[in-house]
């Protein structure tokens, strides 16, 4: 189990929700969503809300998009 899966184990992340920012999209031969997906062990996490976004900081691509899904996701837990 990752260190990432084993925190979100304890108890006061219990239903917290987690974004994923794969950074540097914009760069050659980066891991892809499905690849950040493996290697963080996140097919261990069941029942979890979780997302994993493209995101080239450099760039500002994909941080508005994973900004209002986390928005969105945290109004509809209230």
């Amino acid at each position: 189990m990752g260190e990432l899966v084993a925190m979100l184990q304890e108890d006061e992340l219990q239903g917290a929700i987690l974004a994923v920012l794969a950074n540097k999209q914009d760069i050659a031969n980066c891991l892809t969503p499905a690849e950040v997906h493996k290697a963080l062990g996140l097919e261990a996490l069941r029942n979890r809300t979780f997302q994993i976004f493209k995101t080239s900081a450099s760039k500002g691509e994909g941080l508005d998009e994973a900004m209002e899904w986390l928005a969105n996701n945290l109004q509809q837990k209230k």
